[in-house]
């Protein structure tokens, strides 16, 4: 399995380098929108490879994310984002797990935050990545790693992950199809509900952290 995210990894990589600006585009809605449209029928595949390989080497992905709801619109640009982020985020964990536990356990091993955390994770694994993925404002490219650090499993890790973030994309997205929409002279208030809604995401687990503690 480690093999194949790796050759996804490859081929994503290869894809995004096929365009001499790339890594600019990954930081540019409007030429990555133009770049996509521009690919025609690998525009998919174009836009996962492009996920997968900023995930996988820490590049933030909220401008993919924001040009996938212009280009494929909430549905297919959510779920496009989502597997390719998860595949971003297996491949990362397996760079952390494979070339960085070992030294970052004999350094840190006894560091009570990262004891704590796999404490929790020994007691109920799934849901403490759920919980960490579902807010969209936690450092989604450092948890990747950090994550790769424990003794976690890589099954339970992706299936937490690529449920975890399926609210906050989904509301990423929605918020880049609707603003591209109102822009151009369409109905101001999705995109307005769309800001609004993952504010309320953002702070939903604090307010619970808060309520049980």
């Amino acid at each position: 399995m480690t093999i194949a995210l790796f050759v996804c990894l490859g081929i994503g990589a290869a894809i995004a380098l096929h365009c001499h600006s790339a890594w600019h585009l990954l930081f540019n809605r409007d030429e990555l929108v133009r770049w996509l449209e521009n690919l025609g029928p690998w525009s998919v595949v174009g836009f996962i490879g492009a996920h997968v390989v900023a995930t996988a080497v820490g590049i933030p992905g909220t401008v993919l994310v924001l040009a996938g709801g212009v280009v494929f619109g909430v549905f297919y640009g959510t779920l496009w984002s989502v597997i390719g982020a998860t595949l971003g985020a297996i491949a990362a964990f397996a760079l952390a797990r494979t070339l960085l536990r070992d030294h970052i356990i004999k350094r840190w091993g006894h560091s009570s935050r990262l004891q704590k955390l796999n404490h929790r994770l020994g007691r109920s694994p799934l849901a403490v990545v759920l919980a960490v993925r579902f807010a969209p404002i936690s450092p989604f490219n450092v948890v990747n790693f950090l994550f790769g650090l424990t003794p976690i499993s890589l099954r339970t890790y992706a299936v937490g992950t690529f449920i975890g973030i399926i609210p906050g994309t989904a509301l990423y997205t929605w918020t880049g199809s609707s603003g591209a929409d109102m822009l151009s002279g369409g109905n101001p208030v999705p995109f307005a509900i769309a800001i609004s809604a993952l504010g309320i995401l953002s702070i939903l687990p604090f307010m619970c952290g808060r309520r049980y503690q």
